[in-house]
């Protein structure tokens, strides 16, 4: 009869809780009394139901009993003489061989540990050996072996339910993460295996609409039935390789597959590629017939350094991905689009608490009078000094601070400081024409703040004239605007303050409603400016873009308001539109965006001279 160990069981449990002091040697009142004669207990040690076996110093069987021999499926005088080791499986690992060894030679209280012994007649047995020193004359220890068959049944049948989940019988949460902790396991993957990892992590598109609308009967077959169809897809990809995916229900309507020794992202790739497709043929349930498709992030890496939570973090980004870029598709896990994100976020978490730190500042940009080629005003551009990625332009900041309600104490800031830039200059330079200053307001400003009443404020406290205040509004926001916003910027421009549409010609464009808008600038948008570009000598300018701005020009001057062209980076283009009838210009060939001792400077010059920067 031959032993053999399994699965998750240890090896060899060594109860040290079963220490007594009476185990170690210690005195006690039974070593005080005399020990019975061998045939007061005779009997008993033969007719008991537990297997026991007295072991001799040499590790030799001394004496059986009936239940012993029946366990062993012998005879108990055919078991005299031969090593209890080897009939209960004590020497195949070191650690029970050694700790039975220090029994034997009595440097040990007690060994209790599990051993699965494989029967003569073929079915295999759970038992806990136990190996105690005997008191007495003769030396040796008393071996008993209990069958613990059932209670493992038990146990394994309770463990299945605990890792299993009960709609689609698959592996639930508990028991992948144990699997994939183990795979990640250096000496897993170190001794055999490729040394990588695959995960395919799929959600299923709309099943929450499945759930609402027939309920959450048909919503569990339907789960059921995707189970189905991904664990066939997992055993078609086993097939052609050494293991086969394991399938997952995670929660919900989420599901993964699990790659240990991953060949490549190829492998897991088609994995995912056959899972979608798997998916796509409808499901007939109880006469309804339902579809759907899923979404999922592809994860593959070497297994090396990766820890669990590190993958399901990459591999549930990557899912979100897939569900963003459209649904019914898989995704592969992107470092540097994973790194944008994780800059994102970065930034999201500290722009508040970088408004108080005054880690923002403004630069500014000139705007010329494309007649005389004098500075007219600026457009004040806010930057953030950031600590960790240094100087970030508003496209990386703004969107973010749009969304989280933090652009209304940064618009706020905004304000107040170019408001009080410009009044420093038109004081240090009272001999020029003051200029206006430009600045962007976003359309959460108007709906979250009471804006009126901020810039009224600021000017009061900056002695700014409003007509030297120009606030920047885009034409989608503008040209949708209604209620409030209308009723706002109807104030602002009543004040005397300006009002600019930003990147004019690429929103709604609705004229009509443009003349009952209390705006007074159109800058058009840097596309069209671009048209007018010459790359080469004797090149012309597109034909439709000079005639498209020169219509908007035209019509802008009829509703009395004035053209402002953005992007102006040559000489030939500013010639072109100070031509066509285009009020003022901005752009790279009168200068980019600069410090406002840099505008004091300007200030002086009579006319603005080409190629300033």
């Amino acid at each position: 009869m031959s032993g053999t160990s399994e699965g998750p069981t240890p090896v060899a449990d060594l109860d040290r809780s079963a220490v007594t002091e009476s185990d170690i040697g210690a005195p006690s009142r039974a070593e005080s009394r005399p020990d019975p004669p061998a045939h007061t207990y005779r009997p008993v040690f033969a007719a008991a139901p537990l297997a026991m076996a007295v072991v001799d110093r040499e590790g030799l069987v001394a004496d059986a009993n009936d239940a012993f021999g029946a366990l062993l499926g012998a005879e108990p005088a055919a078991l005299t003489g031969r090593l209890a080791a080897d009939l209960v499986d004590l020497a195949s690992d070191a650690r029970t061989w050694h700790a039975y060894r220090e029994v034997l030679g009595g440097r040990q209280a007690k060994l209790r540990c599990t051993r699965r012994l494989k029967h003569p007649d073929g079915h295999s047995v759970w038992v806990q050996v136990t190996v105690a020193p005997l008191t007495g004359p003769e030396p040796g220890v008393l071996l008993s072996v209990a069958d613990i068959s059932d209670r493992r049944e038990l146990q394994s049948r309770l463990r299945h339910l605990q890792m299993h989940d009960p709609v689609t019988r698959l592996p639930n949460r508990t028991l992948f993460f144990e699997r994939l902790s183990a795979a990640l396991e250096a000496e897993s993957y170190e001794q055999s295996g490729t040394g990588r990892i695959g995960l395919c992590y799929l959600d299923l598109d709309g099943f929450k609409a499945v759930n609402d609308t027939l309920g959450h009967r048909v919503g569990d077959r339907l789960l059921a039935a995707v189970a189905e169809r991904l664990t066939r897809v997992a055993d078609e990809a086993g097939y052609a390789r050494t293991g086969t995916p394991l399938v997952a229900r995670l929660g919900g309507d989420e599901f993964a597959l699990l790659v240990e020794d991953s060949t490549g992202t190829e492998q897991v790739a088609d994995l995912a590629e056959a899972a979608l497709e798997a998916l796509q043929d409808p499901f007939d349930l109880a006469g309804q017939r339902l579809s759907l498709s899923a979404s999922i992030g592809v994860v593959e890496r070497h297994a090396a350094g990766t820890t669990a939570t590190g993958l399901m973090q990459a591999a549930d980004t990557t899912l979100y991905w897939a569900k963003a870029d459209g649904k019914a598709r898989w995704t592969l896990f992107d470092p540097e689009r994973n790194a944008h994100r994780m800059t994102r976020q970065a930034l999201a978490s500290t722009l508040r608490p970088a408004i108080d730190r005054g880690e923002f500042a403004l630069e500014y940009q000139p705007l010329v009078g494309m007649e005389d080629g004098r500075l007219r005003g600026v457009e004040a551009l806010v930057r953030w000094h950031h600590p960790q990625f240094g100087t970030l332009t508003p496209n990386r900041f703004i969107g973010l601070a749009e969304e989280d309600g933090s652009i209304v104490p940064l618009g706020r800031w905004a304000l107040a400081t170019a408001c009080r830039q410009a009044r420093h200059w038109q004081l240090d330079h009272p001999d020029e024409p003051p200029i206006f200053v430009s600045v962007n307001v976003a359309v959460r400003q108007v709906w979250d703040s009471d804006l009126v009443a901020d810039v009224a404020e600021t000017l009061a406290e900056t002695g700014l004239a409003p007509h030297l205040l120009q606030l920047e509004l885009t034409e989608s926001a503008v040209m949708g605007s209604a209620g409030r916003p209308l009723q706002a910027l109807q104030a602002l421009s009543d004040m005397g303050v300006g009002i600019a549409i930003d990147d004019f010609g690429t929103g709604y464009s609705n004229l009509a409603y443009l003349s009952r808008l209390p705006v007074s600038v159109l800058k058009l948008d840097g596309s069209f400016v671009r048209g007018f570009q010459y790359d080469e000598p004797g090149d012309r300018p597109n034909p439709a873009d000079e005639v498209v701005v020169e219509a908007m020009i035209q019509l802008a001057h009829r509703l009395g308001l004035t053209v402002t062209a953005e992007c102006v980076e040559t000489s030939a283009q500013a010639t072109r539109l100070r031509h066509i009838g285009c009020d003022t210009g901005q752009g790279w060939l009168y200068s980019r965006p600069v410090p406002p001792d840099r505008i004091s400077e300007l200030l002086g010059t009579q006319s603005y001279a080409v190629g300033n920067s």
